[in-house]
């Protein structure tokens, strides 16, 4: 059985030029049980004691359609950021889709982010989201092949499943892509893994290919993140420490030259790589908005 936990708000406002344009943000779930070892969310700083047990907000749904209706002005609400909104337990409990619905009755727009196949479920809610505002769905994948996904994102869907579903949300014309989060020095930053993303990712029909050429260690985090390396990849967690001493961002070796390596497959595959275009390309304008009524 999953906890439930009662929240007293659910949205919270942010600046959309911030994260792929969403104006508000909200988790429908605390904790998270994919088990992937680099996650940022595991860090002191958001005091969410035992990560791997997810809980869910009960009154989740009721509280968000209270407070869209509040809003003044209808916006994006981002959903994902903190835990994956489609943990295995969201199949029968469906609150994601419960909020997609709400979203979807208020007229408001979405951008949400998973690692789970089980997001195609929800195409048709997606839909109506874009066709009443706007919509862009991100599936994370940093590793190109399963052996290596299985590794670094244990109970993920398996990378292939993921570009499947890239694939199945572009055929239905959603404004989908990748999340090639974050880039692990010594582990996901060869060139190969790299192009095999992008070719993949165009491949299925995605739109873009976001990035960031390393990855952030925190308390909490970084033991962890250590810990798993030590199980997997003995002498990893020693070549960080050693690199990296405890600095709070860990930059890949060559992070430059993979900037420029993700810029220029993704003009040779006709994808998106900047926020901004990638905002412009999925958020409809005020002129667009006004068009719809």
């Amino acid at each position: 059985m999953i906890e439930e936990i009662t929240a007293k708000t659910i949205l919270s406002r942010v600046s959309h030029d911030t994260w792929f344009g969403a104006d508000y943000n909200m988790n429908l779930y605390r904790g998270c049980c994919h088990g992937c070892i680099y996650c940022d969310s595991r860090s002191e700083c958001y005091q969410v004691e035992d990560f791997d047990r997810v809980r869910v907000k009960a009154n989740a749904v009721q509280l968000l359609r209270r407070e869209l209706a509040a809003k003044r002005s209808v916006g994006v609400v981002g959903i994902g950021a903190m835990s994956d909104s489609y943990n295995p337990f969201e199949r029968q409990l469906q609150v994601t889709r419960g909020a997609l619905e709400a979203i979807a009755d208020a007229g408001f727009g979405v951008s949400l982010e998973t690692k789970s196949s089980l997001v195609t479920r929800d195409i048709d809610l997606f839909l109506r989201i874009r066709d009443n505002h706007s919509a862009i769905v991100k599936l994370t994948i940093t590793a190109a092949d399963d052996a290596l996904s299985r590794v670094i994102e244990p109970h993920a869907s398996p990378s292939l499943e993921r570009f499947a579903a890239v694939r199945a949300l572009a055929e239905a014309g959603i404004f989908c892509g990748v999340l090639m989060t974050p880039i692990l020095p010594y582990i996901t930053d060869a060139e190969e893994n790299i192009r095999e993303l992008i070719r993949k990712t165009a491949e299925a029909g995605g739109k873009f290919v976001f990035s960031m050429y390393g990855v952030t260690l925190r308390t909490n985090q970084r033991q962890y993140f250590f810990d798993r390396l030590d199980e997997s990849m003995p002498g990893m967690s020693a070549r960080y420490k050693r690199v990296y001493g405890n600095d709070y961002y860990c930059p890949a070796p060559r992070h430059k030259q993979l900037k420029a390596l993700v810029r220029e497959e993704c003009r040779k595959s006709g994808l998106l790589w900047r926020m901004p275009d990638i905002i412009r390309g999925y958020r409809k304008s005020d002129e667009d908005q006004l068009s719809l009524f």
